[in-house]
């Protein structure tokens, strides 16, 4: 490729690159600044058809928004990180990620060069992380009152949700909520019309396959079959020889005889990943065997954690019925719901597992429930896990101020990416003060002066009345390891954006160049 034919595939120059990602990122950041803190709005997203999503959860508004341009995708796949991996904060992350790249690109116009940028917001993330670590609090027993606030700041200030979700980690036990495979959000299942409650045990989206198999069970021998519970297949034209057809009626007999052994086995609850044939559905419900069918990947590992079970394969019916027995899970109760359209099974033998079950009055009320009570459940979690620090953005607004003295005693212009960093920080905090009502820079210099004047970080201000208190005093706590993925995460990808120095389009898949096909 010549030179000036390379040049044409220079979508933009350097600085028109970087203020284009920039202004990308500041879009991106205001579509949720509006929504934080606990004066917060919602946003209502409408699609093509008209349906509508009413929501103030960051990582819900981005993953539905219509966006095109790569650095908000950059964005919004760091926001779905942060939620995959702390299941919250990502509205935090979301802004202070714009901010960063907003900031970064001022320093890098002024003349500052851009690795001393990126430099410098490294060692600045870094430096809020440790400061973010010193200041956070252990969280000792599944019975302190923070953790009831924790859920309820994460719940969007709703108590009930609140309730169920210390309700449900208290069921579970430190040492669950702890366990790194473990993820206290997955226990929260949400349906129209349902009396939320918690309980031991698992819920499956399903309800038996005809009505003349039992609604309940008591002491359930499960089988769990990861196959379609059916005879082997015959091929239509292997079925008009004699030995296909004799082959077909020996699969047929070899498979009823298999039900029976089922049967046998005490064997009251099956449960099928794919589907059942009229057979099986006929022969299991003579016998009042509760069969469910079509049910999904994640609600089988579910039950089979909880339960004990292990899954089969249609051919290891062939086998003993010892070899059978040694599959089968335990519940002491199943019950189908017919007016919800599900099925619980409570108590069973293996993992302990608790399931909360939250209902609302409508399916946009569920959906958005749901995920106030996955964010609750995920902020308790990382409490637990990472212990708290001080809420309200006085965390921020303490380790910005670091950050600026640390500037100060640095000599390069890496000091420049550090200011960044700082004020990058302190966006969330402005974001929440303005949402309540109140001037920004004011709170922020009365915070200040109050960190100051008590050398402590646990002064910020109440968003109710606007006087500066003691955050922890209020009980106004963040789980440490949702910021300190937010402020790395943030890092992360501000500093990939400040990095672009161009944009060149890629050429089309299998386009032909000076006559040459390319694959």
């Amino acid at each position: 490729m010549t030179e000036s034919s390379f040049a044409k595939n220079l979508k933009e120059d350097r600085f028109e690159t970087l203020l284009n990602n920039a202004s990308a990122a500041r879009v991106i950041a205001r579509a949720v600044e509006g929504t934080i803190g606990p004066k917060g709005l919602d946003i209502m997203m409408v699609d093509s058809f008209g349906d509508v999503v009413v929501t103030n959860d960051g990582v819900t508004i981005l993953k539905l928004m219509d966006v095109t341009h790569p650095v908000a995708h950059m964005i919004i796949n760091t926001a779905r990180a942060q939620q995959a991996e702390v299941g919250d904060g990502t509205t935090t992350a979301t802004i202070i990620a714009g901010a960063l790249i907003a900031e970064g690109a001022e320093q890098i116009l002024k003349g500052v060069p851009v690795t001393k940028v990126i430099t410098g917001i490294n060692m600045g993330i870094e430096r809020a992380c440790e400061l973010l670590n010193s200041l956070s609090y252990p969280v000792n027993t599944l019975h302190d009152q923070l953790l009831n606030n924790i859920a309820v700041i994460a719940g969007r200030g709703y108590r009930d949700l609140a309730g169920l979700i210390i309700e449900g980690a208290q069921k579970l036990g430190t040492e669950m909520i702890k366990d790194k495979d473990y993820k206290f959000s997955d226990a929260v299942v949400a349906k129209e019309f349902a009396e939320s409650k918690v309980f031991s045990g698992v819920i499956i989206n399903r309800q038996p396959v005809n009505r003349d198999m039992p609604s309940s069970i008591t002491d359930a021998k499960i089988l769990v079959v990861d196959d379609a519970l059916k005879p082997d297949e015959v091929e239509g034209q292997a079925l008009r020889t004699d030995a296909g057809f004799q082959h077909y009626l020996k699969s047929r007999g070899l498979f009823e005889a298999n039900l029976n052994k089922c049967i046998e086995l005490g064997i009251n609850v099956i449960v099928v990943d794919s589907s059942i044939d009229d057979l099986a559905e006929q022969i299991l419900s003579q016998a009042g065997i509760i069969v469910l069918q079509r049910v999904s990947g994640r609600e089988i590992e579910k039950l089979c954690l909880h339960t004990g079970a292990r899954k089969i394969k249609r051919n290891v019916l062939n086998s003993s019925m010892e070899l059978i027995n040694t599959y089968l899970g335990e519940a002491a109760q199943v019950i189908t719901d017919e007016k919800l359209e599900h099925t619980y099974f409570l108590n069973g033998k293996g993992k302990e597992w608790v399931t909360l079950l939250i209902g609302a009055s409508t399916e946009e009320v569920v959906d958005e429930r749901e995920r106030m009570a996955k964010d609750a459940a995920a902020a308790v979690q990382a409490s637990i896990k990472g212990g708290i620090v001080p809420g309200g953005g006085a965390a921020e607004v303490w380790i910005s101020r670091h950050l600026e003295t640390m500037a100060r005693d640095i000599e390069g212009m890496e000091s420049q990416g550090i200011l960044a960093a700082k004020e990058a920080l302190l966006k969330p905090f402005c974001c929440m003060a303005a949402n309540a009502g109140f001037n920004p820079l004011e709170k922020l210099a009365e915070v200040n002066a109050a960190q100051k004047n008590s050398n402590s970080a646990h002064y910020s201000f109440n968003s109710e009345n606007g006087k500066i208190t003691d955050m922890l005093t209020e009980g106004i706590v963040d789980p440490t390891l949702v910021k300190a993925y937010a402020f790395k995460a943030a890092g992360e990808v501000a500093t990939a954006v400040l990095r672009i120095n161009s944009v060149i389009k890629m050429r089309e898949t299998n386009s032909n160049i000076n006559g040459n096909i390319l694959e």
